[in-house]
């Protein structure tokens, strides 16, 4: 599990943002749109890891194109747990927004035009998740354990944000 394995050592390095707050803060507000969206949790994790999937591509192509310093720069101003349109136009293009509603809509059932009026909210959560390995001393500086570390997955297909966030809830709960 390396994407939660760069979080909890994040965690226990005070040289790190991460925070048990900032998780609480995070997985809380995922908490609170599931609510609102009257959606299982189980369908909240798998648009998690659809919407981490196109977050990751987009970002990858940010990194290739104006390097590690761009990226985290990125994370820092748009990462949060309140809802920021902006996120979500800084990433994607209007066509990229109406194919990935689309993409976490054909996978959860969640009608695509909710998907993308919560994008807003989710793309905040997806960056701050990833900032909690930002470095205390060099915010600006380029790193970043958890981003880089969700950069250079794997690439086979499974973007494990959503199971970071549910084993970050379980490693709080047994904190």
């Amino acid at each position: 599990m390396g994407l939660f394995d760069q979080i909890v050592g994040a965690l226990s390095d005070p040289n790190r943002e991460a925070s048990n707050s900032q998780l609480n803060d995070i997985l809380s507000t995922v908490q609170q749109l599931t609510n609102n969206q009257s959606v299982s949790s189980e369908t909240t994790q798998t648009a998690l890891s659809v919407l981490g999937g196109y977050v990751r591509s987009a970002l990858q192509q940010k990194r290739t194109n104006q390097g590690n310093e761009s990226v985290q720069a990125f994370v820092n101003q748009y990462s949060g747990t309140g809802t920021n349109p902006q996120a979500v136009t800084s990433l994607f293009s209007t066509q990229q927004q109406v194919q990935v509603a689309e993409a976490i809509s054909s996978r959860t059932g969640i009608d695509a035009g909710t998907i993308q009026s919560l994008l807003p909210a989710l793309i905040p959560l997806v960056l701050n998740l990833l900032k909690t390995g930002t470095s205390t001393e060099n915010p600006q500086q380029g790193s970043n354990s958890v981003l880089n570390r969700f950069l250079d997955a794997d690439q086979d297909g499974d973007v494990d944000v959503a199971d970071a966030m549910r084993l970050a809830g379980q490693f709080l709960q047994n904190r």
